[in-house]
């Protein structure tokens, strides 16, 4: 009748659902550490060079959030790897990033309404509100150059 067959078993599988999700989301600013880093020495100026690496700060530290996230989670450290390969193309990453930052939003606001614990919640919360401003920032950078 029910489809679990106690509170436990519950518990573990949102739990499980959640460290995948957070190791997704390790992956993904991993990946956008490394793109980002590609995409400020191909900016033609100082002004978008300086915002893609402030961008990329942030990206940091969603990153070290997560990571510890991870270890509260599992106990361990976990094994990032770049899942999203950037161009090499200044106009081609911009639209990548403004698109992943997009779609990222999404991943973690649903993360964050899902969570049970605060501390992750907000967490995700937060670095939901950081990537919609990223996507903003890549939007009128892609823009100028159209």
């Amino acid at each position: 009748m029910y489809p679990y067959s106690n509170y436990l078993d519950a518990i573990n599988r949102q739990g499980n659902k959640l460290i995948g999700e957070v190791e997704r989301a390790i992956n993904g600013e991993y990946s956008a550490i490394d793109c980002y880093a590609k995409l400020a020495n191909l900016a033609s100026n100082k002004e978008e060079r300086n915002r893609i690496l402030e961008i990329r700060q942030d990206e940091i530290k969603h990153y070290q959030h997560f990571v510890e996230i991870y270890r509260r989670l599992t106990g361990q450290p976990p094994q990032p790897k770049i899942i999203e390969e950037c161009s090499g193309n200044y106009l081609n990453g911009l639209e990548f990033a403004l698109m992943d930052e997009q779609k990222t939003v999404d991943f973690y606001m649903e993360i964050s309404d899902t969570a049970n614990d605060p501390f992750i919640r907000e967490v995700f919360r937060r670095a939901a509100v950081d990537e919609q401003n990223h996507a903003v920032w890549f939007l009128y950078f892609f823009s100028k150059r159209k």
